[in-house]
């Protein structure tokens, strides 16, 4: 299945983002001040797909961050059931370690 996905869908995926890089290589001006056009106090130059592909990253990892905080009780469930799992297979190997005494027959019991 991961042979699926890698072929079929992410090559195809990364051919597309090259094609994308070549075809928009030209540079565009980013601007960080909305209030002055003409002159901005801050501005950067560079490739467009430059500035795709980082939004594109920002977006990855925005979206991932915000998966990791909705799984927080997951992660949190499945720490309590570690510790359970653990506390109980140490008590199964103290029982192990007690002595079994014969159980007693119905004919002693008379």
């Amino acid at each position: 299945m991961r042979r699926f996905v890698t072929y079929f869908i992410l090559v195809p995926l990364a051919i597309i983002g090259v094609v994308l890089a070549v075809a928009n290589r030209h540079f565009v001006t980013l601007s960080f001040d909305p209030f002055n056009t003409v002159s901005p106090a801050f501005s950067v130059s560079v490739p467009l797909f430059v500035l795709l592909f980082a939004t594109l990253a920002i977006g990855v990892l925005i979206g991932g961050f915000a998966a990791w905080i909705r799984q927080g009780h997951w992660r949190r469930q499945a720490r309590q059931e570690h510790v359970e799992a653990e506390r109980l297979r140490r008590e199964v190997e103290r029982r192990r370690e007690i002595p079994v005494s014969p159980a007693l027959s119905s004919r002693d019991a008379a």
